[in-house]
């Protein structure tokens, strides 16, 4: 890459957000860095990217070691530098957690918080020689209100909004900021697996109960406004914008209707980082 070219790392990007994230900033120039465990994916990514725009990492967020190799990897194509860490990856599973597996608990803690924060810190040195530089975490609309049916994964997504905003104030004296994307629901593979117990899956299962399924096109925009902005958390979709307002002023509205909602943990099911 050219000395004036941004770059941006990405995990999760085999599939979904990652994935979209990855297309919308190679096409506007930028190098991007292609990282997950699932490498058919990622060549699956890598194909709809413009030539000599990324490069690929097999990386398990959960390993630290790894973290550490992918990033020097990264380093070798961009002359040292990060102008962004998109530290998507993530998985998500649900239902009530008396039910939950000991397994199914510890693996969503290990990559959706644990995996996060082992790749701010492994990411730190290229992105504090970075001029404008950002680490952009992808936390959730169950991030913004407790969603039952799903609450140890929007446990984890309550932290890594604290993780945005303690590194934003953090972070300030090496310039670097950090901000944070609540998506509500997206039409990704973690809503598209059919339930055993029905015919439908969780994306048509949401859309029959009037819930919003946003196209996935609409993340790679609100990525770009939300490292270009002075917001530390956006708000993405019609669902997420409600939410938030909901949350900050009529909040005992909104507990009775997600109550009248019910656990949405029969919508999401499990995917890989």
């Amino acid at each position: 890459m050219s000395e004036t070219q941004k770059s941006i790392f990405i995990t999760g990007a085999a599939s979904g957000l990652g994935r979209e994230v990855a297309r919308y900033f190679a096409n506007v120039g930028w190098f991007v860095g292609l990282a997950d465990v699932n490498e058919k994916g990622l060549d699956e990514t890598a194909a709809l990217l413009p030539a000599g725009q990324w490069s690929r990492h097999r990386l398990d967020v959960t390993d630290r070691a790894q973290w550490k190799a992918a990033v020097a990897d990264f380093a070798k194509h961009t002359n040292g530098h990060m102008t962004v860490l998109f530290n998507n990856a993530g998985i998500g599973s649900g239902g009530p957690i008396q039910d939950m597996t000991d397994e199914d608990i510890d693996k969503m803690i290990a990559i959706n918080l644990t995996g996060v924060i082992s790749g701010t810190r492994a990411c730190f040195d290229l992105l504090k020689n970075t001029s404008d530089a950002c680490v952009l975490y992808t936390s959730s609309a169950a991030g913004i209100y407790g969603s039952a049916g799903l609450s140890v994964y929007s446990a984890t997504k309550f932290a890594v909004r604290g993780l945005a905003e303690a590194h934003d104030i953090e972070w300030r004296p090496y310039g670097i900021k950090a901000r944070s994307l609540m998506p509500g629901f997206i039409d990704t593979n973690i809503i598209g697996a059919v339930d055993t117990n029905s015919n439908m899956t969780g994306k048509e299962k949401l859309q029959s109960a009037g819930v919003e399924v946003s196209p996935v096109s609409i993340i790679g925009p609100a990525a770009w406004d939300a490292i270009h902005g002075d917001k530390v958390h956006t708000p993405v979709n019609k669902m997420a914008k409600q939410l938030a307002f909901s949350a900050r002023w009529f909040p005992n509205r909104l507990r009775k209707q997600l109550g009248l909602l019910g656990g949405l943990g029969d919508v999401v099911k499990p995917s890989a980082q």
